[in-house]
């Protein structure tokens, strides 16, 4: 017998060499149907494969992400499949599974051309393959018996990838007739697949190497059920409509210009304001929480990086060195702010008693990206962090860490994102050379972290080996609107750069100390987390945080000076906005405004000049009656309130 440790910690006794879908069964004939893979001690097997000794297990599903993994993954080669039925010698490259869906690279031959008038015929085909319910059969194949088929089938890729293989760990799956060199995992059989889609095709050097053949890569998502393949479609086309980058045009926030350089954005007035505004709360947030605000260059002497490590890392990728008239003298553009608050730490002793020190700096940073990876403000060169750095005793990491949770929870309620879970990232215990500092000081952070998740209620999914090599860390992931998941907000443990700065502090017993540092960044980049932003609400942004929070409508000419005066009125209270007085029938004003996703029309006629008034429309709501300027101002700030206070 061999014990088999679920999920919740529960512990049951199964017979040496059961598999995944027994488990299953054993628990639920309702779970049986649904189980796609098995996870066994961290790898994914599949639900056949024998375990052979005690071990922890979760049973994965379509809800779980490494379920959809592996059903991408299998869905692959289906596509493959039924690419090999209609398209007699093709020859296949890889096919793996990515975050929405799969792609397979294949060749189809001198002179053929695969398009998306192609899609239809590949589609059904995939799902006359999924009804015949083949099983996903693995066989493990010696290096000689591989090569031996791969060469027989004429597929010189399959060959290319043989060579970095070593015997006795190559394994071939099989289902219907299609065969493949693969490591698996898969899914029991193609007839879980119900719903394909072929969503787009694009070339692909082989290996990723401009001298090689370019290839055909085509790009597919299957589910479980034709209605979640609708939904999906759904999504994307909503996702189009909320793209920042075309919001981001339309609402004039931001620009890209080919003379001042690729993934270098120009942030226009409106987008400015918001920008301000973001930044404008979190300094307010980081004042209460005991935050010191410093600033640093924009660039920083070679030698900074290479003691902090960064040149190491980045160096070789990131914009070459900035040289001077001084023949030894060089400066980096700034890829990280952590080494110049290290810096700023070492300006004078410090003390075990004025610990916890907490620097925080909007410090731009510059990276170069190569340009097939630039996407709007998701992925540029230049970018802003809300970063801080938190130098601290062991014995206050716990407690910085639940100020630094509160800090992101509280971003996070005031910009309407609900829906996150947090990734506990643990080292890996079975590789622990792979990892800087004591085992003790490691245990610390671990329990620390895991401590202070566990005390602030939040859901929590604990990935081993996903520490930095530094420390453990918390990532938080974010759904929008759409269902789509975003990394936004992390807190690191640090015992590298405080080990590599040689920072100290003089204990209470008289002794010199390291440090522990903490990095946070709520926000991560203001650049990328304001394109989430945009596309999670639409463009419409919450009221405290809009560019401009009003317009004021006069319904003719002669209701401009009375505008004017509201305006102005407004202003004082700092409510922004901006008064139309273009030469245009107030229905058009309307319908610009709501265009423009303005929160409030305030419209100005004869009545509201005489009553000291103005007429309220709300973005997406309509007409919320008359009330005096006042009175508006009461009822927006309380709206205010509301948001930032609760």
């Amino acid at each position: 017998m061999i014990n088999i440790t679920l999920p919740d910690g529960s512990v049951r006794q199964y017979s040496k060499g059961v598999t995944g879908l027994e488990i299953a069964t054993s628990i639920s004939e309702g779970l049986a149907r649904n189980v796609l893979a098995v996870k066994v001690n961290g790898s994914v097997w599949d639900l056949s494969r024998p375990i052979e000794e005690d071990a922890s297990v979760q049973l994965l599903t379509w809800n779980d992400d490494l379920g959809k993994n592996t059903f991408w993954h299998s869905s692959a080669h289906l596509l493959a499949e039924a690419l090999e039925e209609l398209y007699p010698g093709i020859k296949f490259g890889i096919g793996p599974p990515v975050e929405n869906g799969f792609y397979y690279d294949v060749d189809l031959g001198e002179g053929k051309t695969f398009s998306q008038d192609d899609f239809a015929k590949v589609e059904q085909k995939m799902l006359e393959l999924a009804r015949a319910k083949n099983e996903y059969k693995r066989q493990e194949v010696s290096k000689a018996d591989a090569i031996k088929y791969f060469t027989e089938k004429g597929d010189q890729y399959k060959l290319d990838l043989l060579q970095d293989l070593e015997d006795g760990t190559i394994t071939f799956y099989t289902q219907g007739k299609f065969v493949d060199l693969c490591r698996g995992p898969h899914i029991p059989n193609t007839g879980f697949i119900k719903a394909a889609k072929l969503m787009n095709v694009a070339g692909a050097y082989w290996r990723g190497d401009e001298k090689s053949k370019q290839l055909t890569r085509i790009y597919g998502i299957t589910f479980p059920k034709q209605k979640e393949l609708t939904e999906y479609l759904e999504r994307l086309e909503e996702a189009k409509k909320r793209d920042h980058r075309k919001l981001g045009k339309e609402l004039e926030l931001f620009a890209f210009s080919e003379k001042v350089g690729m993934g270098l954005p120009l942030w226009l007035p409106k987008g400015t304001l918001l920008r301000e505004r973001l930044e404008q709360f979190m300094r307010k947030a980081q004042v209460k929480a005991g935050y010191q605000p410093v600033v640093t260059p924009h660039i920083g002497s070679k030698e900074l990086y290479v003691t902090s490590g960064h040149y190491e890392k980045y160096g070789a990728d990131s914009f070459q060195p900035i040289k001077t008239p001084n023949e030894n003298e060089e400066f980096l553009l700034k890829p990280m702010n952590c080494p110049h608050h290290c810096e700023i730490y070492k300006t004078r002793p410090r003390s075990y008693k004025e610990l916890p020190v907490r620097f925080a700096e909007f410090g731009t940073v510059y990276r170069y990206e190569q340009s097939g990876e630039l996407h709007g403000l998701t992925r540029v060169r230049g970018f802003t962090q809300d970063d801080a750095h938190i130098f601290c005793r062991p014995d206050q990491v716990k407690e910085e860490f639940i100020k630094v949770i509160d800090l992101v929870l509280y971003v996070f309620k005031a910009l309407g994102f609900e829906d996150y879970t947090a990734q506990v990232s643990l080292r890996d215990p079975e590789n622990k050379a792979k990892y800087i500092g004591s085992d003790e000081n490691w245990e610390k952070a671990e329990s620390a972290i895991i401590e202070a998740a566990a005390e602030k209620g939040l859901t929590t999914v604990t990935e081993l080996g996903e520490a930095a090599f530094y420390g453990p860390k918390l990532d938080f992931m974010v759904r929008d609107a759409l269902g789509r998941k975003w990394q936004l907000g992390t807190i690191q443990v640090d015992y590298n750069l405080p080990e590599r700065f040689q920072l100290e502090y003089i204990g209470a017993d008289n002794a010199k100390h390291r440090p522990v540092m903490i990095h946070r960044a709520p926000f991560g980049s203001l650049e990328r987390f304001v394109a989430v932003l945009i596309e999670h609400c639409g463009g419409n942004f919450p009221l405290w945080l809009s560019p401009e929070q009003f317009a004021i409508l006069p319904i003719s000419e002669k209701y401009q000076d009375f505008a004017q005066q509201v305006y102005d009125r407004l202003q004082q209270d700092d409510i922004r906005g901006f008064v139309d007085n273009r030469d245009e029938k107030i229905g058009r004003k309307i319908r610009d405004a709501e265009v423009s996703k303005v929160p409030y029309m305030l419209i100005v006629g004869e009545k509201e000049q005489e009553n000291g008034a103005v007429s309220v429309r709300k973005h997406g709501e309509g007409d919320l009656g008359t009330m005096t300027v006042d009175e508006f101002i009461a009822t927006f700030q309380s709206k205010i309130a509301e948001i930032l206070n609760n």
